[in-house]
């Protein structure tokens, strides 16, 4: 889980864009730089070297 007031203020590094918060895969997701990033024990790991590359389908969806 996240803290709501977090998730606003929050924006991916690589696009400054906001992100979306993935509860079932505990990730946040930039869909226009197509990263998700982890939640490690409630904290956000906002590093590029720590994100994975959303797949086609994640993307579009």
């Amino acid at each position: 889980m996240i803290d709501k007031k977090l998730l606003t203020i929050l924006v991916c590094p690589v696009t400054k864009a906001p992100l979306e918060y993935r509860e079932d895969d505990n990730e946040l997701v930039c869909k226009a730089s197509g990263l998700a990033y982890p939640v490690r024990d409630g904290i956000p790991v906002m590093l590029e070297t720590e994100a994975r590359q959303l797949t086609a389908d994640e993307k579009l969806g």
